[in-house]
């Protein structure tokens, strides 16, 4: 029996003890782990200097949003920057006239209109400034200064006007003829006189186009886009993404009754610009060829109430004395049914075809003289548009 006993204490104890040394060694374990992660994690999270913890609990500061900007440049904001600067709001007061009812107010008016020359030369349309008795621009600045206007060209809607004071930049012009159906362009300009320097963004729609202004000549070659054109728009840049001017803003085509259009802005390309601008500049004045008669169109509809023997052309209602159509032997009378090569028609007016040819140059033209058809030489004179 004690040596059953001492083999049965024998055992108990060693079990107590396996079981003891197993929790110790588990709880040893346990505590090492835990000390390495602390450690672990201590040594990769960020150091928080003293400085950074008394900022971030200080009273002012605490529960503050601290948000990061990122500052975002585009092709357009430059472009826009580049040129905006040169973009002008062109303002002009209108003399009232007398009436049946008395004499009516003076009227302002205004458009825009686009610095090109350290010495001040700006250009705009010819119908913002036409009739005007006084001119002021304002730049981008605010700044509001006197304008005189150098010259005009009213079959071209363009005008050169010229400040005597500091100008704050200068835009550049563009090539027109290398701009395509789809590119980018930018509208820069006054609408309604009133939102300076106003940005919209389109495409250019086509080039080429031709618009009838109801005055029997045709504004042509014109770029066709959909950047949003106000009126107050007129006169201002068309931009390209390069920061170039390529044109400037002329008109709009709203459309009537139910064939209401939106997006059919036009604008006079940079090239024709740039000619017309630099005989301004230079001369004061733009040189067209010049016939000598008055002159009266004639379409389809004419020629079929009045019994005309053609359908398109004009008729000579006078000729001016010693003019290049009287020397010519053009006569009151006579129809006038081509220029050159080319027939008068729809889309090749009088004075578009006229103005095809230059001053001084010797050409032909064809009329009905007494029911004959007839082939002058004709050397044109030089019209001056002032």
């Amino acid at each position: 029996m004690k040596k059953l006993l001492i083999f049965l204490l024998w055992i108990s104890a060693t079990v107590v003890l396996a079981l003891g040394g197993g929790l110790v060694g588990g709880w040893l374990a346990a505590e090492h782990f835990h000390a390495s992660a602390t450690t672990i994690a201590a040594s990769s999270a960020p150091q928080t200097t003293a400085e950074q913890f008394t900022e971030k609990q200080t009273p002012a500061t605490k529960g503050m949003l601290k948000v990061e900007t990122t500052e975002i440049e585009t092709a357009v904001t430059k472009a826009v920057a580049k040129v905006s600067p040169a973009v002008v709001t062109v303002v002009g007061i209108v003399p009232g006239e007398i009436t049946f009812f008395g004499p009516t107010p003076d009227q302002e008016v205004s458009g825009s209109g686009v610095i090109v020359s350290e010495k001040g030369y700006i250009i705009t349309n010819n119908h913002v400034v036409e009739g005007t008795k006084t001119l002021h621009v304002i730049f981008a600045g605010g700044q509001k200064v006197p304008a005189r206007i150098v010259g005009t060209d009213r079959f071209a809607d363009i005008a050169v006007l010229k400040v005597e004071t500091k100008v704050p930049t200068v835009a550049v012009l563009g090539n027109s003829d290398v701009l395509k159906p789809g590119e980018t362009v930018i509208a820069i300009g006054s609408p309604l006189g009133a939102f300076r320097n106003t940005v919209t963004v389109g495409v250019v729609s086509a080039t080429g186009r031709s618009i009838d202004t109801g005055k029997g000549y045709r504004l042509e070659g014109l770029i066709q886009t959909d950047a949003a054109i106000n009126h107050g728009n007129s006169g201002g840049p068309l931009v390209n993404l390069a920061g170039e001017v390529v044109g400037i803003n002329t008109l709009i085509v709203r459309g009537s009754g139910p064939d209401v259009a939106e997006g059919l802005g036009f604008a006079i390309p940079s090239n024709t610009v740039r000619a017309i601008a630099e005989q301004i500049i230079k001369q004061g004045y733009v040189a067209r060829p010049y016939l000598g008669i008055s002159w009266q169109g004639i379409t389809p509809a004419i020629a079929a109430e009045y019994g005309l023997p053609v359908q398109w052309g004009v008729f000579v209602v006078d000729v001016e004395p010693g003019s290049p159509a009287d020397k010519a032997g053009i006569e009151r009378g006579d129809i006038i049914t081509k220029i050159g090569s080319v027939p008068l028609d729809e889309k090749h007016p009088f004075i578009n075809l006229l103005f095809s040819h230059k001053p001084g140059e010797r050409v032909t033209v064809t009329i009905v003289h007494r029911g004959h058809e007839k082939t002058l030489t004709v050397v044109l004179g030089e019209l001056r548009l002032h």
